[in-house]
Parts: structure tokens; sequence; C-alpha cells
């Protein structure tokens, strides 16, 4: 490469593990100016050499670590790293990110990119320190925890390297197993990223670096970094998220119908304030960023001094996972849901299909479908949390029916029969996370037309808009106000969703955390920036064309597993008035047209009724080397 690529470091490292070998490319500035980075430029690489059908747990699959242009900088919320992969758990193109400083150290040890080929014929873990790259025995550290491993890589290499590993999840190749950064408390988690690397018998990435990022106006991108940084601080709002994190939104979204209970009979429960309250008296520290720079700092750091439930100072314990071991199961004991969190960071397990997978497991006992004979004696009766933590083991450590349930609950469903699909909430086969549609309707589309399946965070939370009133900057491009929006209502929702879709994507493209948008940032705020940066003449409608294309590319790669529009429907329990709690008599819960609400989507992506691009859409987005 004769010249840099201002805001990237302008290589990608590829490694293939099976002859233990190293390459290094140039960044594409093509690929650069068309998908900027992160789960854009991956999902390019994996749509061109991945092979239709190809097993996620084989050798063939690839694993991307990759940054964005905004890593490594100033830039707000720029501590992000996505990886990106194919799903084990729904045999599609996954995204999952993490908080930590290891995406801006990838960027400054000289790679935008860091691909995983191959399998390695025993357990190694891999160093990169600037330009020596080596592939080392990792066997002593089989068994061991994530925060282990990590404490046991820093011992020998030094501190200021940055870990990414997998626990024993990953090494168990349990379908929803994570990688885990930092201390071993931020995850990528989500889809089976840890079962991906497991199966390459890769068990942690150390890196370290510290070259320096090529900024085209250094002056100006500085000055724009501290005004956007200024905008959040000055947001009275965002204090909200330093002060109390995202666990402080427990009774928030009970409240508003948003927290699903008991396997998704209800949204709302009634105990979130509750929970919360005991949870900031009893295990709260301190908040703490992910990354360092960041100003948001969401990140818990807690403990627990119940005897029973003895948990170290650690990371962790925000809404998503707190919901999962509290209204997921029915479970009230706060210190239970904090130890429970803590163990699936040790094991490097995602928290919130683990708590859906014990809720399936519960309301299978509840219906005699399942007994105390299947579970080894254990007595999976709603709320009891004992019995849901030996069972969180058992799946981690693929014992008993924990074997079962380790491969993700579509597939646990079919084997354990007996109608249990009809309790198997998924969409795609990822479980659902603590965010209910029946209370913001532009939510179901986010779960239904995601490209990796049920997330509420790929591409965007589309109660946000509806429920919560956010117009994330987009009302000048064509998004309709918020605040003249009926969260209940459906009709408008598939035509607004798809301009939160392109502008959700953005994130995990330009390598920044998505809170950032969500706090305030829009796109005028991120294409001045990334103009500074790059040197680019880009404004907030090419960021959002950018977006569009990237969402897109994704699809094609679903497309070519066989996704149509049959894969894009929602559960029909959470179609459904709730069984119980605050809103049980809400009549408006009710998602009565679904199927009009795709048919809008797709109209306003330009995709057919199959819900797939059409030709003149790939010609529009530049993508016509992709086949409908």
């Amino acid at each position: 490469m004769d010249r840099a690529i201002f805001g990237y470091a302008g290589k990608i490292l590829r490694i293939d593990l099976a002859d233990r070998k190293s390459s290094i490319e140039d960044m594409d500035e093509n690929d650069a100016r068309m998908y900027l980075g992160g789960a854009g430029i991956s999902a390019e690489i994996l749509y061109m050499e991945l092979p239709k059908g190809v097993d996620p747990l084989s050798p063939s699959n690839k694993l991307i670590f990759s940054t964005g242009p905004f890593a490594g900088t100033n830039a707000p919320g720029s501590g992000s790293v996505n990886v990106c992969f194919k799903s084990p758990l729904t045999n599609l193109f996954a995204e999952s990110r993490a908080g930590s400083d290891f995406g801006p150290v990838l960027k400054k040890s000289g790679y935008d990119m860091l691909i995983i080929e191959g399998k390695a014929n025993d357990p190694v873990y891999l160093v990169i320190d600037g330009d020596r790259i080596e592939i080392k025995d990792g066997s002593t550290m089989l068994g061991m925890t994530t925060s282990e491993k990590i404490n046991f890589i820093k011992n020998i290499l030094g501190k200021e390297f940055e870990v990414a590993c997998i626990g024993p999840a990953g090494e168990n190749r349990v379908f929803f197993s994570v990688i885990m950064f930092g201390d071993g408390s931020r995850a990528a988690g989500r889809l089976g990223g840890g079962a991906v690397m497991g199966s390459k018998n890769l068990l942690a990435v150390a890196l370290r670096g510290k070259k320096k990022v090529p900024i085209f106006n250094r002056e100006e991108f500085l000055r724009i970094s501290r005004d956007l940084s200024k905008k959040l601080l000055d947001n009275p709002g965002n204090q909200g998220l330093k002060n109390d994190g995202t666990t402080g939104d427990l009774g928030k979204c009970d409240d508003a119908g948003d927290w699903p209970t008991k396997n998704w009979r209800s949204n709302s429960w009634g105990k979130g304030q509750e929970i919360y309250s005991k949870f900031k008296k009893y295990n709260l520290i301190k908040p703490a960023p992910c990354y360092n720079g960041c100003i948001l700092q969401c990140q818990r750091i807690v403990k627990s001094d119940s005897q029973k439930w003895k948990t170290p100072v650690h990371g962790g314990a925000e809404y998503e996972s707190m919901s999962a071991f509290t209204a997921y199961i029915m479970n009230d004991d706060v210190d239970a849901a904090v130890h429970a969190t803590y163990l699936c960071n040790e094991y490097g397990i995602d928290t919130i299909s683990s708590g859906a997978l014990i809720s399936f497991a519960m309301e299978a006992f509840e219906k005699k479908i399942l007994g105390e004979e299947d579970f080894d004696g254990l007595d999976l009766t709603w709320g009891n949390v004992d019995s849901a933590i030996e069972l969180l083991k058992k799946i981690t450590y693929r014992k008993g029916i924990g074997n079962i349930l380790a491969d993700g609950v579509v597939r646990a469903s079919k084997i354990v029969g007996k109608d249990s699909e009809e309790f198997a909430v998924n969409v795609k086969g990822l479980e659902g996370p603590a965010h209910d549609p029946r209370s913001g309707k532009a939510l179901a589309l986010t779960y239904g037309l995601s490209n990796v399946g049920m997330s509420h965070i790929h591409p965007i939370e589309g109660m946000a808009y509806d429920a919560y009133k956010t117009d994330f900057g987009l009302i000048p491009y064509g998004l309709k106000d918020p605040l003249k929006v009926d969260r209940y209502d459906e009709k408008g929702k598939g035509s607004a969703s798809k301009i939160l879709h392109d502008y959700g994507t953005i994130p995990d493209i330009i390598g920044m955390c998505k809170f950032y948008i969500y706090a305030g940032l829009t796109p005028d705020d991120l294409a001045k920036e990334l103009a500074a940066l790059t040197g680019w003449n880009v404004d907030g409608r090419e960021l959002l064309l950018i977006g569009e294309r990237v969402y897109n590319l994704q699809r094609m790669f679903n497309v070519r597993e066989g996704i149509t529009r049959k894969d894009d429907q929602i559960p029909e329990r959470i179609k459904k008035v709730p069984e119980f709690g605050k809103y049980s008599t809400v009549q408006e819960c009710v998602i009565r047209d679904y199927d009009s609400m795709i048919d809008e989507y797709y109209e306003a992506r330009g995709w057919d009724k199959d819900g797939i691009p059409t030709r003149n859409k790939l010609e529009d987005l530049g993508l016509t080397w992709l086949n409908p």
C-alpha cells in the first residue's frame, strides 16, 4: 500500500491455524468506503469466502475480529470490537460486539481485522505483538475459567496485553458460548462465537500495540470529538446511564410492559424496581468504563456478600443478565442473580440464552413434559434458583440434559417434543432478549427482520423509538416524529423500522458503542466526525446509505443460506395479551397483523414479497456482484 488510508491501520492479518502460518493483506480502500469496517467488511469477506451451507463448527468457518475507523481514536464510544462468523445456533450470519480496549489495541497493533481460519491440531493461543505473531501451546489453560485464562496469559506476557478468550462453555462447543474480553467481564455475547473459537482449538488471543491511527485533519477531528463528548455530557438524560447503568431500567421496563416474564407469558412482573433497589443497596459498588475513555460508563462493578451466593468483585449484572436470572425464571433473590451472571462470565456463556433455556426447561417441568428424573433430581419449579444455577452448570459442561439444552432452544424443543416447540421462544434460532414488542410494536420488526435473529441490539431496539420516544436525529431523513407515534400502532412501523435499522447498523461498522446513538449522536454528527477522520466527503444521508448497503449484504448472506419470509415471523406467544401482570387486560398489546407490518417493511426496503432484495435494489446499493 503506497499511502495511508486515513482512519485505518490499512492491514488485515490472516491466521491459518491448521498450517500455523500468517499472512498480511492490504485493506482495500474501496471496501472501506463501501462498508466502513467492522460487521460491514466482515460480511463481505464471509459472503465471498464461505461456501453455502458450511458447517459453522467445521474448520472451513472463519472467525473475524474487526474494528471500524473510529477505533483507536478519540471519537466518543470508540472502544468497540466486532466478531463475525457463521453461527452454530442459527446457521446464519452472526455479528457480536464487545466494549473493551481489545478493538482499539487491535488497530494500534497495526491491523483493522484479524481473520482466523482452519483448526489447530492441539489447544493454542495467539499472540500478536506488533509485527511479532506467534501461535503458542495452550494446553495448560484447558478447563480454566475466562478470568483464569486472562490472568494466566497476562502473567506470562505482561499486564499491558489485551486478551480475548473462551471459557469452559466454548471449549465444550455450547452453541451460545461467548468470547470474553477485558478482565473477563466484557462479552461478545450471543450466537456462539465461543463455540466457533473452541471448534478451532483456539483458547485465546492476546495482543499489544501502540501505533497511531492516521487522521486526515487531526485538529478538526479532535475538535468535533470534544464537541460531541460535551454534547453527551451536557444531556441530563445521559447521567442516568452512569448513575444507574442499564440495570437501572429494570423498574422502568417492568412498568412499561417491556420486561418479558416467565418465558414470555407476561411482559411485566411488578418486581423490577424492588429488585433494582436491592441490587443498588447491597450489590452495586460503582460504575466503570468498559474501555479506557468511555464517558457514559454503563458497566457496573458489583459483588455479593451473601453467605450462600458469595461473589467476588467483578464487572457485570447489567439489565439483560439480571432480567435473564430474575423475571425470566421468576426469581427475586438478587444475590443469586448476581452470582449467576458472574458464573456466566466465568464459564463464557451467554446470559440471555442461558436464562431463556432455563425458563424453557422450567415451563416443560411445569407442564410435566419433563420431570425430576430428566434433570438428575433437580426441581425446576419456577423461581427455584438453586436448581437454575445447577442447570446452568450442566449446560456449560454438557452434562445430562444440559447436553441437549446446550444446542439452543430450537434443537432442544425438537428433541423434547410434546408441543414444547410452542414455547421455545426464538426467531431464526436465537432466543429472545429482555424487551417485549407487545408494548412497542416497532420492536416486533427488530426481532423479525434482524439479520442475526431475535436480537434487540442488532440492528437497533425498536421500542426506543415508539415506546421511549427517541428520534436518533432521523426526522430530517424521513422518520416520523416519535412524539406523534402511538407505541401500539402497527401501521407505519415498517417504513420507520427501515430507517431505524439502517442507522442502527452504523455503530457496528464504524467502530462505536451503540449506546452513543441512543445517547444523542445523530447521522450528521457521525458523518462530520468521519469526514474529518478520513478526508472523505460524506454526509448523514450517505452514512445511512452505507448502513442500508451493509444491511442488505448481510441479508443476502442469509438468503443464500435459505432465509425467506417464513423465517421473518415472530413467535405466536409474543403476539398475544399477557397471561398475567399489569398488561393482562390491555388488548392493545395484541400484535394483530404482523404480516402487513412485514409487507410494509419489505416495500420500504425494495425487497420482493419473499423478503429477497430485488436486482434493482442491489444495483442501487452497488451490490451487483450479489445474486438474489
